[in-house]
């Protein structure tokens, strides 16, 4: 009997489209990333009918797949958002997440499993502290995935003070790791403009991930013109940056 995930690889392989796969190819950079081009509401789709029909059979082969790097960037896709749209207890959903979460090699992959993760705003203690040890990794996707979780999940009244102290206290030279905190602290502006304030005056970022946290916040429109302003007088000198 042949695996599930050869049959799911073929289904993909029918809804590839080229132009799209070349178009996206040139968005995530990378020597081992396959592409077969697959927009991401398609795969949305056939993960939501594998989750209810026969997700966990899924995830255990493709983990097999993954260990083997005999995958495509559109099948570790459908890994995550299948382990988002099933149906099963923490404790399961947290061995699937400690699984997956080594094999993200791309922000692509990162950021479109975490937005799938709406159960962690169900008990968000819980899922803030399982979140925890990502941050403590050395490793440049471990730690965006800890980020964009908090930024899709965690900026709330509830939140906000923790995941602004967390921003300041990320240690990572990893370029997407710099690129989510700006991020972050970003939509954190827009949510909750005085206590990031605090954090952008408080001089705590390195120069590259200030600098780019207020290149996103200006370009939000979500804040005002008199804001912009405002914060562009956060923007650091050329010169001190080279210090």
């Amino acid at each position: 009997m042949k695996p599930m995930v050869e049959e799911i690889r073929r289904q993909l392989m029918q809804d590839s489209e080229e132009k799209y796969r070349d178009f996206n190819a040139s968005l995530v950079p990378g020597d081992n990333i396959h592409m077969l081009g697959i927009r991401v509401p398609k795969l949305r789709e056939t993960a939501k009918t594998l989750a209810k029909e026969n997700g966990r059979q899924y995830i255990e082969e493709i983990t097999v797949y993954e260990q083997r790097q005999d995958i495509y960037h559109e099948e570790l896709l459908l890994h995550g958002m299948v382990i988002g749209y099933l149906k099963c207890n923490m404790e399961e959903r947290m061995r699937f997440l400690d699984e997956f979460v080594p094999q993200i090699n791309n922000w692509a992959v990162c950021d479109s499993s975490c937005m799938t993760y709406k159960f962690m705003k169900k008990d968000q203690e819980l899922w803030y502290h399982y979140l925890e040890k990502f941050f403590h990794s050395d490793r440049e996707y471990e730690i965006r995935f800890g980020i964009v979780s908090l930024l899709d999940h965690f900026i709330t009244e509830e939140f906000i003070d923790r995941v602004l102290d967390k921003l300041a206290d990320i240690r990572h030279e990893g370029y997407y790791v710099k690129m989510a905190i700006a991020w972050a602290v970003s939509v954190c502006y827009v949510k909750f403009p005085k206590q990031t304030w605090e954090l952008l005056v408080g001089d705590v970022l390195d120069d590259f991930t200030h600098q780019k946290s207020i290149q996103k916040i200006r370009e939000s429109y979500r804040v005002s013109k008199e804001e912009k302003e405002k914060v562009l007088g956060l923007k650091r000198s050329s010169t001190a940056c080279r210090k």
